[in-house]
């Protein structure tokens, strides 16, 4: 009897199989993204397409990311159903961080990224970096008005008074009478 046909060496001839197939059979969400990036940042983009899910792959390409970028992985987030999940990531390129969700969707049982909802993220950071830079600028006009709010309550406070007396004139002026127009008596009468 050969020793390949016993089935405990069938069984370890299938795992050594399916290792080296690249079969992705229990990678988490975190895993299978930071390898996606990874491959994507050593240019290797027809590996990284293998990583995304069918309907994506089209989509992968080396824009979003340059060579040798730093890839940080987050904790995956599932959703409910637990076929989705999202995971915080920020790539580092030329000193600039940009941090952004990578979407995973199940595919066989399979983590893969969606490069799709992933790229709509991506997108959106702008829209984001704007939305801070607003309520950076508000903040700041918030501090400053808070600083300035007692120079202008006391300004408010003498234009009242300012405005207070002057009607308080004009009201006496009202009350008072009128002079009465004298006669000028004609030169040489008594």
């Amino acid at each position: 009897m050969s020793s390949i046909k016993s089935p405990a060496n069938l069984v370890g001839l299938f795992c050594i199989v399916l290792f080296f197939s690249g079969c992705q059979t229990g990678k988490s969400p975190e895993e299978v993204a930071n390898l996606f990036w990874q491959t994507l940042a050593q240019g290797q983009v027809e590996n990284a397409k293998k990583l995304v899910t069918q309907d994506s792959q089209h989509l992968v390409n080396l824009q979003d990311i340059e060579r040798h970028s730093t890839i940080k992985i987050g904790v995956a987030v599932l959703e409910e159903s637990d076929a989705d999940a999202t995971v915080e990531t920020t790539i580092t390129r030329n000193k600039r961080q940009v941090t952004f969700n990578t979407v995973l969707l199940k595919e066989n049982d399979i983590w893969k990224v969606d490069y799709l909802q992933t790229q709509m993220n991506i997108s959106m950071i702008p829209f984001g970096e704007v939305a801070k830079s607003l309520k950076k600028l508000g903040d700041t006009f918030a501090k400053q008005l808070e600083k300035q709010l007692p120079i202008i309550q006391k300004e408010m406070e003498s234009l009242g008074d300012d405005l207070k007396n002057q009607i308080d004139e004009l009201g006496h002026s009202l009350e008072k009478p009128d002079k009465p127009n004298k006669p000028n008596p004609h030169p040489g009468t008594i």
